[in-house]
């Protein structure tokens, strides 16, 4: 049969005619490395040593990878990548702008501290049920969910992330952490479901599932589509999934249960995947809702803040204290979100970045506090100072950070908040901010002067410092420390994120160029 004539110009309407660069395929090189590497991973579970240098080069290549896409987005503007060749919104595309790269490429150095860590903290059993293919797959998901341009995908990358997050939660099989895990899943599930309601509903309203589509189509739906309905259904799938106040119980009910590395890796990632997709689809897709939701968030942002802290302040176990250190930064997050302002979207991204990196370290110290002293109680921890001196540094470093004191990381973004809180008059936002940052001071101080400074018996000093722990706290440490003494670039490359989110222009134009272009093309 004879080809119609017209055949390259038809298909240029639908699909994309031209063979896909080197630095299109950039787009989705980091989550083709995580699934290919875990499945990999999958078959090598008799090699257990091979297994583990594998993942660690693995997760290393992931940092460069990231840091390469970052670069690319950082000199050039967003990238988008269309799955099948077909033009968006038809193609599944994967669309990365500042703000994704930078929590792609912090996601992945977290991993690989957790992964260095897990040398020597997971143990064979553990590791030939998989904790590494988990790591790996978990990472797909965290890091699919950050560079993806649809919101359906962004329900799937979440489902696999959590499918991950199952399997690192009950490795071991005890008690403890299968009751964690009941709390962990149920309440997960259920902002899940949530989410996929709010997708059906946004499918039948927009006709669409890709995030530039939608962004250009709001305002002609606004006048006859349920917007309110679809931004409250949002706001708390994410809020539960961020753990914000009043759906943040399941936290502190979770994270103690696991192996110290897992809990590292969740009080790192997990949150701040539902804060990343809360301000994507608020503050890009749904700018108009965020602003009539905006004293609500405000509210949400300001109680998570004050129960988080209070939450640390009481606890006795390190672990519950890390928890409710979590739960107060992300209600800084939403304050931030809050806000909208470009000096408030900069301060929730950059406490994200912060947090990421800050509490993976935490909790790592954490763990060598339980193998120096015996356990996580600071009511018989003592004398971790005596024990190890460089460790001590280290977490008073990382205590200091916690408290948002300078010259270390956590100083910045509460600056940048306070800063646009002040801006538009509300000073009770900053207030809460530096209240709950007071309140963690002391948190955080009562744990150095207990468990560090207390002095000890010589049955209190256990075990000696293991090394493939503290190389990685080193490692958070010594970044906590140059982004909070040398902050220039990191506040530009967030700044240039929140810029992103207010005016995504350069973000709807790479997933739907000028029709001009496209017919260039077409051969």
């Amino acid at each position: 049969m004879a080809t119609p004539a017209n055949t390259a110009m038809a298909l240029s309407a639908a699909l994309v005619t031209t063979p896909a660069t080197l630095e299109s395929w950039l787009a989705i090189a980091p989550v083709a490395l995580c699934i290919t590497l875990g499945a990999i991973l999958m078959m090598m579970r008799g090699a257990i040593r091979l297994q583990a240098a594998l993942a660690i080069a693995g997760l290393a290549l992931l940092v460069v990878l990231d840091a390469l896409l970052l670069a690319r987005v950082a000199a050039h503007g967003p990238l988008t990548m269309v799955m099948g060749r077909w033009l968006p919104p038809f193609g599944i595309a994967f669309s990365i702008d500042v703000l994704g790269a930078l929590m792609a490429l912090t996601a992945s150095i977290a991993a690989l501290a957790g992964g260095v860590c897990a040398l020597g903290d997971i143990d064979p059993n553990s590791r030939r049920h998989g904790f590494f293919p988990f790591l790996l797959l978990l990472m797909a998901g965290v890091t699919g969910s950050f560079t993806t341009g649809d919101i359906f995908n962004l329900y799937v990358w979440f489902e696999v992330l959590l499918i991950a997050s199952f399997g690192l939660l009950i490795l071991g099989s005890e008690r403890a952490q299968i009751d964690g895990a009941m709390k962990y899943a149920v309440l997960n599930l259920i902002a899940t479901t949530l989410f996929l309601i709010a997708v059906g509903i946004l499918y039948a309203s927009f006709g669409t599932l890709n995030m530039a589509d939608i962004a250009m189509k709001a305002e002609a739906v606004r006048s006859h589509a349920p917007m309110m309905t679809l931004a409250a259904l949002f706001l708390l799938a994410f809020a539960m999934k961020a753990a914000a106040f009043p759906v943040n119980f399941w936290l502190p009910a979770s994270y103690h249960t696991p192996r110290i590395v897992v809990s590292a890796l969740f009080a790192g990632l997990l949150t701040k995947v539902g804060v990343y997709a809360l301000i994507r689809v608020l503050v890009m897709l749904l700018p108009a809702e965020r602003d009539e939701l905006s004293l609500l968030i405000a509210a949400i942002g300001a109680l998570t803040v004050i129960t988080g802290a209070l939450g640390a302040l009481a606890q006795d176990d390190i672990r519950k204290l890390l928890g409710y250190t979590v739960i107060s930064g992300i209600g800084s997050m939403l304050i931030g979100v809050a806000l909208g302002t470009a000096g408030g979207l900069s301060g929730a991204v950059l406490y994200a970045l912060h947090s990421m990196l800050l509490m993976t370290a935490l909790y790592l110290v954490a763990g060598q506090a339980a193998r120096l002293g015996g356990g996580f109680s600071l009511t018989t921890l003592a004398g971790l100072y005596r024990r190890n001196g460089l460790f001590a540094g280290l977490s008073f470093i990382l205590f200091l950070a916690a408290c948002g004191l300078p010259p270390f990381t956590g100083f910045w973004p509460k600056v940048t908040l306070v800063k646009a809180s002040l801006d538009v008059g509300a000073w009770w936002l900053a207030a809460v901010i530096l209240i709950g940052g007071f309140i963690t001071l002391i948190a955080f101080g009562r744990v150095f002067l207990l468990a560090y400074w207390r002095p000890a018996t010589e049955a209190q000093l256990h075990a000696t410092i293991a090394w493939p722990a503290t190389l990685p706290i080193i490692a958070l440490t010594a970044l906590v420390v140059g982004f909070g003494i040398f902050p220039n670039t990191l506040l530009q490359l967030t700044q240039s994120a929140a810029d992103g989110l207010a005016d995504p222009a350069a973000y709807l134009q790479s997933v739907f160029p000028e029709s001009a272009a496209l017919e260039g093309e077409a051969p």
